[in-house]
């Protein structure tokens, strides 16, 4: 397939992105009146909203010239192949509430809020939502269909052929529809110089300059996978690279490392590479704090006779104090003090640290259900309106624990890079109670650093419901 035909969207500068904002004009207006023509139908005898009244053309003119803008603003009518569609959705969202506000400000600053249905502007915010993430869909599955097949592709040629090579050209063929296509590699050392049918040598580093004057289109990005250690190289490489006009892009060998959450952002103008790094930061550590206090203070309220209850059984049923507590380790490993309601003896302090296991003498029979049923975990709900524990996120160990496992278990400490939670996402995936064995905290550390580099509100909610769902007991709990 000749070059001008691979690239017949390419080809046309900004048409790609004009046709798109041009779609996302239409899809605000139609929006707004389509929510017009759906509340009167819906509400006739309280909303007069059809036909149109002639005040509603404002706002809705208004909308329609600033979703494009601030579209725009965000970056997405670049055309970016291999961009994750979550990302470039969330965009959607943030343009659109940033549109929904900005009207809202020009509502109050002329005082005229009042002659709008607050109704219709809701359900025009959630028709234009949808309609432009619909339309987004469907122009990405068109696309993924015309350049799986070979239509609007650019060719990629990696630079190094090692086992970083090997896993970006994995990544490259098993995604077809992003639009590029693996041309081959050009090997840094004899070694790598033996190709395949799937990934063929292209020669040599030296033979790089020359392959990309000789022109034809062969190749449109340059993609360096050598290792970080091969800095000489690759400064060498650029600087011969220097005149020509083929997009250059380093990929780090971050695959060879344990990383977590690893991105890239600048600072103070400095290009920084997070190795890692927490994305409970700023506003999401804001955001989730206050969802934490809101629903430990609802929660607290509605059990509050049940925590009354259970505190009357322990002091009727056993000696000694109804609250349990125990210092243990929280966010950036500080050390904070833990709430349980008791479920032991009351024993003179043991030497060491011992988990607690099956038919353990120390537990008391309340004890044994409260811990079955995870009620002894209750009173951490002041701990979450205390700010030293969240709802959802890892659980904290006993301070013990953490000296035994994090020598042993690789990445163990990351687990402190976030506020411990009452429950998580290795709790309510069959990981929680006693971990007799090193696989089952390997395990355990697996899903609490899941959660940690795919954290969002969405996933808390998801976590909370399904702990509400599959309940509080477990067979693991003693």
């Amino acid at each position: 397939m000749n070059h001008g035909t691979r690239h017949w969207i390419d080809g046309q500068p900004g048409l790609f992105g004009l046709l798109l904002a041009v779609g996302d004009f239409l899809v605000v207006a139609v929006s707004g009146v389509l929510a017009a023509l759906l509340i009167a139908e819906l509400r006739p005898q309280l909303e007069v909203l059809w036909p149109l009244p002639d005040s509603y053309r404002v706002p809705i003119l208004l909308g329609t010239l600033l979703a494009p803008s601030l579209l725009n603003w965000f970056g997405i009518y670049r055309q970016a192949r291999g961009v994750s569609h979550r990302s470039e959705l969330r965009q959607v969202l943030i343009a659109m509430l940033s549109v929904a506000l900005l009207l809202a400000v020009c509502a109050l600053a002329t005082k005229t809020g009042a002659r709008y249905s607050r109704l219709w502007m809701g359900c025009w915010f959630l028709l234009a939502l949808g309609g432009l993430c619909s339309l987004r869909l469907l122009l990405w599955s068109v696309l993924s269909t015309l350049r799986s097949r070979g239509f609007d592709v650019e060719r990629v040629a990696l630079v190094g052929g090692g086992a970083l090579a090997q896993r970006v050209a994995e990544h490259l063929m098993a995604n077809p529809g992003s639009g590029l296509e693996l041309s081959g590699y050009f090997a840094a050392n004899a070694e790598e110089g033996q190709g395949s049918a799937r990934l063929p040598c292209l020669g040599s580093l030296d033979d790089i300059k020359e392959t990309l004057a000789a022109g034809n289109g062969a190749i449109d990005q340059l993609w360096i996978v050598l290792p970080l250690t091969a800095d000489e190289s690759i400064r060498r490489l650029l600087h011969e690279l220097r005149h020509s006009t083929v997009d250059i892009r380093l990929v780090p060998d971050m695959f060879s490392y344990q990383l977590l959450n690893y991105s890239t952002e600048n600072i103070l103008g400095l290009p920084v590479l997070n190795l890692s790094y927490s994305p409970l930061s700023g506003p999401n550590r804001y955001a989730k704090d206050l969802l934490d206090r809101v629903l430990a203070l609802g929660i607290l309220l509605l059990i509050a006779p049940l925590l009354l209850l259970i505190s009357a059984a322990i002091k009727l049923s056993s000696p000694g104090p109804v609250l349990f507590r125990q210092d243990r380790h929280g966010n950036d490993g500080e050390t904070f003090t833990v709430y349980k309601f008791r479920s032991m003896h009351v024993r003179p302090p043991e030497t060491g640290y011992q988990q607690a296991r099956r038919d353990d003498p120390r537990v008391t029979r309340l004890g044994s259900f409260l811990r079955r049923t995870s009620l002894d975990e209750l009173p951490q709900f002041i701990n979450v309106l205390q700010g030293s524990m969240s709802i959802v996120g890892p659980r904290p160990h006993p301070c013990e624990m953490n000296d035994i496992y994090c020598d042993q278990v690789e990445r163990y400490m990351w687990r402190h890079k976030v506020k411990p939670g009452i429950t998580g996402w290795a709790q309510v995936n069959g990981y929680r109670g006693e971990t007799d064995t090193l696989d089952k905290m390997r395990k355990r550390v697996e899903y609490d650093l899941y959660y940690i580099e795919h954290w969002s509100l969405l996933f808390d909610i998801r976590i909370i419901l399904m702990t509400v769902w599959k309940g509080f007991s477990s067979r693991n709990a003693y």
